[in-house]
């Protein structure tokens, strides 16, 4: 048997729509081997799909039909830390994990390119899929089924406040919101931002992270979907946050922390207690190694 270990990861990072993303340091854990049919579990009891269905092992079979191999049946055990539909990569980490997985077990006769490319197809866009499976934080785009991307080491003053809902929002209906044409001018306003947020991260220049994560290209119309999340995002600011941000499609909210301050952790977990007892605030720091796979 083997075991993936996959990180979560929070995309669009603000103005970085759709390319750029970072891993978490909070980890789905998938066991794997053959089996002669499909027997698919979970740790902790969650109602997941325990046939063909389900996503991790679809992604293995492609892997297995893609190097023309017959797949007999797989045996999955899942552990799920990652929240679920909550912005934070949940269904890459079983994209990543069910390619992975599927690659060890024949071998490993696709690279990682080969995978980085084949997750971000499946996904649909690389910013959640290529730090799953590389680390770190990562710029990225899609182009004709090849992804194109560069993963660059980050300040290690930063750190991540995750502030996590009751409630799910699923990407469908978020990027549904979306509008099929912007203004130039918005164009405009998010790439200059999401060059600073880039460079700024890397050079620790991080006085700029407050302007660099603003966004109108995607967040004004998922925060209609999102309910309470301007507020949480305006508090994680005024309680000394450098930046906050919708993680991916949503509802999760992450604010960039300078790890110096100690004391921002005491200071959200009071105030949100306080007046927005829903939200969950999880402090995280960047995942550098990415998914593993190792023999059990």
């Amino acid at each position: 048997m083997i075991q993936i270990s996959v990180p979560a990861t929070s995309a669009n990072m603000g103005s970085g729509f759709d390319c750029m993303g970072i891993a978490l340091s909070i980890r789905n854990v998938v066991d794997m081997e053959l089996n002669d049919g499909i027997e698919i579990t979970n740790k902790y009891g969650y109602d997941i799909p325990s046939d063909e269905t389900n996503l991790i092992y679809r992604c293995a079979k492609q892997v297995f039909d893609i190097c023309g191999r017959a797949l007999p049946g797989l045996k999955i055990i899942e552990e799920c830390n990652i929240p679920m539909t909550r912005g934070l990569g949940s269904s890459s980490a079983c994209t990543v994990a069910g390619l992975l997985g599927a690659n060890e077990l024949l071998g490993r006769p696709l690279k990682e390119e080969d995978l980085i490319n084949l997750a971000a197809i499946i996904e649909g866009h690389p910013d959640n899929s290529t730090p799953a499976i590389r680390g770190g934080f990562v710029a990225a785009m899609l182009e004709n089924g090849k992804v194109w991307q560069v993963r660059v080491p980050i300040s290690n003053r930063l750190k991540f406040c995750v502030f996590v809902p009751e409630f799910e929002l699923k990407t469908e209906k978020a990027r549904a919101a979306l509008p099929e044409t912007v203004p130039f001018h918005d164009a405009v306003f998010n790439l200059s931002r999401a060059a600073l947020l880039a460079g700024s991260l890397v050079a620790g220049e991080l006085h700029n992270i407050i302007v660099a994560t603003d966004d109108i290209l995607h967040q004004p119309y998922r925060f209609e979907l999102i309910p309470q999340g301007k507020e949480v995002l305006e508090e994680a600011k005024r309680l000394g946050a450098l930046g906050a941000y919708i993680s991916g499609a949503g509802p999760s909210i992450v604010a960039i922390v300078d790890s110096v301050d100690l004391g921002f952790e005491k200071r959200v977990k009071n105030r949100f207690a306080e007046v927005l007892p829903e939200w969950q605030p999880v402090m995280l720091d960047c995942d550098e190694e990415g998914a593993t796979v190792t023999k059990i």
